[in-house]
């Protein structure tokens, strides 16, 4: 699967919170530099745990009702999910080995 797959609040109950597998969702802008910096470890890491996790990336300025009920207030802002429920979240840009482990921690 292709981590450039933005994904849309009428989609995300049935891709996230009831998928089978854990999730991570990067809010994202394309005007944000850090956003920018780690979009290509997110699109390497969607790849790498396909079959193991999901990962969608949400444009908080399309989608900012959605942004905003997960209380999105500065991007990149990192939310991973399993279960239907939101386990972590992380803020800003950070090495692909740290985003791998919010992944891992949700899977393990």
């Amino acid at each position: 699967m292709s981590s450039s797959i933005y994904i849309t609040a009428d989609r995300f109950d049935a891709e996230v919170l009831q998928s089978e597998v854990p999730v991570l969702v990067d809010f994202t802008a394309s005007w944000c530099p850090p956003c920018k910096m780690i979009a290509p470890l997110v699109d390497e890491l969607a790849t790498e745990y396909a079959g193991k996790a999901k990962v969608f990336k949400v444009d908080v300025d399309d989608q900012a009702a959605l942004a905003e009920s997960y209380g999105v207030q500065s991007i990149p802002a990192l939310h991973v999910f399993k279960g239907g429920k939101e386990l972590h979240r992380a803020l800003g840009a950070m090495p692909k080995a740290d985003i791998a482990r919010l992944i891992d921690s949700a899977i393990g």
